[in-house]
């Protein structure tokens, strides 16, 4: 089955038995990936999308018809009223930086319900410990947040009681980040926007949808969120978009996005393309199939190394509402084997040992497998990890299962190698 790999006989069977659990999730993922492309593809069509919109322009951008196609592309697959799609987001934290800056104004408030938010965004908020130059907090901006209940859940009775007129934004972070808690799916953020709009009729509901475009048939516009924004090179991007993120939702929104992106009275009207735009445009043609894969990958290494005796969140049969997978490793030796091996899965880079290392934005040395076409993309199979407990890697992406699957059983195959994993 694997005759360029040197794979363990015993890993092997047990990669049939992970694949047999894996069956009915694999059956639900596929349904998915059926109905998101076609919704993509019915995207494309409506945008009347045509190959003169392929083509970057230069200077200021003026008349960029593929720039402004693009965005209506986005929408049209996002269920959005609008959106801003621009290679020159350069992270998914910018593309939600731009976003908040863009909407909150010195005296406004924002409540996050979902706990402490990512460590990057923490640092635009001004978080104590975290204060950086420029961040929301110098600028006069509140911060509040809820949090989340002991099993990881939103708690909608402490919402209940908390939203009021007094906060500008009700912000949503959908994924886990460097958490355990699970991800929200998009009923459940359904359910906190219609608190919000309920206690608080004039805030803006704002979603980090990171990790969790296509995953399900809607996205958070759909259901009540004013405003979302993610990355392209996450699940959006398809694993072709070089670089890039998106803002959709409201029409009033994204122009004062738009106006904080650029500036004030040109907004999106400037913003040349380059050569990006084709990559672009393919990039989010394929992103719900290979949300799909990435999705299938993430299955088999839950039900993989649950199999090998390690803890994993979501289990194997679980709903999955983000494409990221947890694997409890419970010791930094088991964490660095663990990436180690997922890296000689990688097309790029398969040569290269991780080690922990510091990173801009993190308060822990951070171990991260990624060798991948685009750095840091998180749709193509990477691992990575705080150094810290509970010694954890977030495992994600995956550009087709094939390979995602043989990248999941070399990290298996390094930590037996290592003795870490007996048989």
């Amino acid at each position: 089955m694997f005759p360029y790999f040197n794979i363990d006989e015993r890993l092997l069977a047990l990669s049939d038995k992970a694949e047999a659990l894996c069956r009915p999730a694999f059956e639900k993922i596929e349904e998915n990936q059926r109905y998101t492309q076609q919704k993509m593809l019915a995207a494309f069509n409506r945008a009347r999308v045509s190959e003169r919109h392929l083509f970057g322009s230069t200077g200021y951008g003026y008349d960029d018809a593929g720039r402004d196609v693009l965005d209506q592309v986005y929408a049209y697959a996002l269920g959005a009223e609008d959106a801003l799609v621009r290679w020159n987001f350069v992270s998914g934290t910018h593309t939600l930086t731009v976003a908040l800056f863009g909407l909150l104004r010195p005296g406004d408030k924002m409540l996050c319900v979902t706990g402490t938010p990512y460590d990057t965004i923490q640092g635009v908020i001004g978080l104590p410990g975290r204060e950086k130059p420029g961040c929301m907090k110098e600028y006069g901006i509140g911060y509040e947040q809820l949090d989340l209940l002991p099993d990881g859940r939103p708690d909608y009775a402490a919402m209940e009681e908390r939203i009021s007129p007094a906060y500008r934004m009700v912000y949503i972070q959908r994924s886990r980040g460097y958490s355990l808690r699970p991800s929200l799916s998009v009923a459940e953020i359904g359910r906190i926007a219609e608190i919000a709009k309920r206690k608080a009729p004039d805030c803006i509901v704002m979603v980090d949808n990171c990790y969790g475009e296509f995953v399900e048939k809607t996205e958070p516009v759909s259901v009540g969120a004013d405003i979302m924004a993610g990355s392209l090179i996450k699940n959006p991007g398809g694993g072709m978009a070089p670089t890039g993120g998106y803002i959709a939702g409201r029409h009033d929104l994204i122009e004062l996005c738009a106006y904080r992106l650029t500036t004030p009275g040109t907004g999106r009207e400037i913003g040349c393309t380059l050569g990006h735009s084709r990559e672009l445009f393919m990039g989010a043609f394929h992103a719900p199939h290979v949300t799909g894969e990435a999705l299938k990958t993430a299955a088999f290494a839950s039900a993989l190394f649950s199999l090998l005796g390690f803890g994993v969140t979501p289990a194997p049969e679980e709903k999955r509402a983000d494409i990221i997978q947890v694997v409890r490793l419970e010791t930094p030796e088991n964490l660095i084997a663990f990436c180690r091996g997922v890296q000689k899965g990688a097309p790029v880079d398969s040569f290269v040992a991780p080690e922990p290392s510091d990173m801009p934005g993190y308060d822990s040395q951070v171990i991260m497998a990624a060798g991948a076409f685009t750095l840091g993309s998180s749709i193509e199979l990477s691992a990575d990890a705080p150094l810290r407990e509970p010694y954890a890697a977030w495992m994600q992406g995956g550009l087709n299962y094939h390979s995602g699957q043989l990248g999941m059983l070399l990290a298996a195959q390094e930590m037996l190698e290592t003795g870490l994993v007996r048989l």
